[in-house]
């Protein structure tokens, strides 16, 4: 499958992302904020390091002032990977206080730390004390404290900068979905009975590498029994002909961006059977009379409300979420199914520039499969446009 040559003017995007971030750190009312959170040091300054490293080990962050240029600590020795971002104003050794680097000094470390992220916020927040910050210990929450900073939540304010993708992100998720849906197509060139769940999935792999891509967040291929009921990962199962194939690709790819997509497929040649039509009908029937309701100034309750149910004999396991933002990686806002909105629903209203997944997963208790499908979807002026081209299976529906 030939990946389109899609490209993003990389300078502007990491300008156009630092923006909206900065404009939302206006808006909090804060000094700065501060990153820990790999995919949100990119966002703020338009770099990547050791990103699934830095997911569990806190090894780099990003200070970015409400106005003015952003200071990027990086792990030691990394500075020359990191040079002539547009983005960022000055490069700094982070200092590490994890256990797994400073043991025993953990407290000393943190004092380290501390004293130079205040001294960044005397020098731009003059009387402003408050600091976003998305993720801190809270050995770090007490040693900002001792300077009277004021921490708050960061994961809230870049999330409100991240919902809306810039023009120069559009470019980027439609290059992840291109290059996500090459590994797609080379899954089903080697979907066979008697080849292992592992073994298929080890081709997205692949491809998303091949590409441009950086990692899949999770394992979700399943056959046949495995199918149902969903969030099984994959496993050295062989794979026999008639079984239903169900997979979500969460996969950060091309210029660091997600690509989440649901298919489900028939292995081998054998005439799909009755029930298996019966649950790829449903789940394509919610996510395809859903999609509709995307249009800008719809809240998410009503999308709630008014989104294609499953029949009755699904609904004890139907998705939890009708849809989700994606960007960098999984993001807000996340829209909760019917059932679950007095507990878990949020307010809000679909804009203009949003990329969300519309999902559904059929599956019966007591059934012997299951069917995953998903569509990413940029919201535009007119309503929703369909980014995820990869062909549905046609003698399924």
């Amino acid at each position: 499958m030939a990946v389109p040559m899609l490209k993003p003017d990389e300078r502007q995007l990491d300008l156009e992302r630092l923006d909206r971030l900065q404009a939302q750190i206006r808006a909090h009312d804060c000094a700065a904020g501060l990153f820990y959170d790999p995919t949100n040091i990119r966002y703020a300054s338009g770099t990547s390091n050791m990103q699934v490293y830095g997911l569990h080990n806190p090894c780099r962050y990003v200070f970015v002032p409400a106005e003015g240029p952003v200071v990027l600590f990086e792990f030691a020795g990394c500075e020359h990977l990191v040079q002539g971002k547009a983005a960022v104003g000055e490069i700094r050794n982070a200092v590490a206080w994890y256990h797994f680097i400073a043991g025993d000094r953990v407290e000393e470390k943190a004092r380290d730390w501390a004293n130079e992220i205040a001294d960044l916020m005397r020098q731009h927040g003059a009387d402003n004390r408050r600091l976003a910050v998305d993720r801190l210990d809270p050995i770090g929450l007490r040693a900002l404290e001792r300077h009277g900073i004021d921490v708050i939540d960061g994961q809230t304010v870049i999330n409100h900068a991240r919902k809306i993708k810039t023009p120069q992100e559009q470019i980027a998720v439609r290059a992840a979905v291109a290059n996500c849906e090459a590994g797609i197509q080379l899954m089903y060139e080697h979907l066979e009975p008697g080849v292992t769940e592992q073994r298929l999935w080890s081709y997205l792999h692949q491809a998303n590498i091949e590409h441009g891509g950086e990692w899949i967040e999770t394992r979700l291929l399943t056959s046949g029994p495995r199918t149902n009921p969903w969030y099984q990962e994959c496993s050295s199962r062989v794979i026999e002909a008639g079984d239903m194939v169900s997979f979500d690709t969460d996969l950060i790819g091309a210029f660091g961006y997600s690509a989440d997509i649901s298919r489900s497929w028939i292995a081998g040649d054998r005439r799909p059977s009755s029930e298996q039509r019966a649950l790829y009908a449903a789940a394509y029937q919610q996510v395809h009379d859903t999609i509709p309701l995307f249009r800008p100034g719809v809240t998410f309750a009503e999308i709630a409300e008014n989104s294609a149910r499953l029949p009755e004999r699904y609904r004890e396991r139907t998705n939890s979420a009708i849809a989700h933002g994606i960007g960098l990686c999984n993001e807000y806002p996340l829209i909760v199914s019917p059932h679950l909105w007095e507990d878990g629903g949020i307010e809000g209203m679909i804009e203009p520039g949003m990329v969300l997944c519309v999902e559904s997963f059929a599956g019966e208790v007591g059934g012997k499969e299951g069917v995953k499908l998903e569509q990413q979807i940029l919201v535009t002026e007119d309503g929703p446009e369909l980014l995820s081209k990869y062909p549905l299976e046609e003698r399924l529906l």
